[in-house]
């Protein structure tokens, strides 16, 4: 199933790639590498992605882009990934990365954690300023814990994918050897 969905994405980007707005980039984009299938490409296609999504704001698909065409890895999966950081999760996950950064700097003096703002979907602009001031304020052990939870989440994504796609392909070949041997056994009794 993934995969027919990966090839109707690609057919639906062949169609785009005449539109005007991404003609300036068609050289890059179409790199066949970026629209690869393989383990490789996809593991490190996650990697990118779990990079990207702990960006702030729009950037995360911009840096999990430019990470995978940098990488050469799928495109498409890249951009997908980075939606594990969305606005439910990216408060734990901020979080998680200062309690990351209290670890690795303790010497840093931590004031105490406040709650973050309440965000206003309808003033967008006033809630994330107050976000990001909030951020701000929590200092190095955000600013030091963020890179180090994107490392770990990319690693970790890259191995479990790895690791997963070993696992499906063992599998499917359990499977077909079990069947070959039952077809080789129904031929024998049939004679």
């Amino acid at each position: 199933m993934a995969r027919r969905w990966a090839k109707l994405l690609v057919r639906k980007f062949e169609a785009m790639q005449h539109n005007r707005w991404l003609r300036p980039f068609t050289q890059h984009i179409t790199h066949p590498s970026l629209w690869s299938l393989s383990r490789r490409s996809v593991a490190l296609a996650v990697a990118a992605g779990m990079i990207g999504g702990l960006i702030p704001g729009p950037f995360q698909m911009l840096t999990a882009g430019a990470l995978a065409m940098l990488l050469r890895c799928n495109f498409p999966i890249a951009l997908v990934v980075t939606l594990y950081s969305n606005p439910i999760t990216i408060v734990p996950l901020y979080l998680l990365a200062y309690k990351l950064g209290i670890l690795v700097s303790p010497a840093q003096t931590v004031q105490p954690l406040s709650a973050p703002p309440g965000f206003d979907w309808l003033h967008l602009w006033d809630s994330t300023v107050a976000l990001a001031q909030w951020a701000w304020n929590l200092g190095t052990p955000l600013f030091v814990g963020v890179p180090l939870l994107a490392l770990i989440l990319a690693l970790l994504g890259y191995a479990i994918t790895r690791l997963g796609w070993s696992l499906h392909l063992r599998l499917e070949w359990r499977a077909r050897k079990e069947a070959r041997r039952l077809r080789e056994i129904s031929k024998t009794d049939s004679r």
